[in-house]
């Protein structure tokens, strides 16, 4: 379920995590976006340093925290959505 990620009382506004979510890139600031690009395409390469640019940015722990996992829960169903679709028309 996407409720505790999405609609719960958070850091970073419920729009905010919506955008980074869906990856609406025009929605999010300019310093969130490559950031929200990373996490959604290349997770694994993560380093210290991306984090701590957030944070001299201004972003605490708890938002860089909130977009990661809204980034990346919104990869995941994505990528759930497209196997199950071809899961589907292998089966046609």
């Amino acid at each position: 379920t996407t409720q505790p990620v999405l609609h719960s009382p958070g850091v970073p506004t419920q729009q905010l995590r919506w955008a980074a979510f869906h990856r609406r890139m025009e929605e999010l600031p300019a310093d969130l976006r490559a950031y929200v690009d990373k996490v959604v395409k290349h997770a694994y390469r993560i380093t210290d340093e991306d984090i701590e640019t957030l944070k001299r940015s201004g972003h605490s722990e708890d938002a860089i925290f909130e977009i990661t996992a809204a980034a990346a829960l919104g990869a995941a169903i994505m990528r759930l959505e497209r196997g199950l679709i071809v899961l589907h028309e292998s089966r046609a």
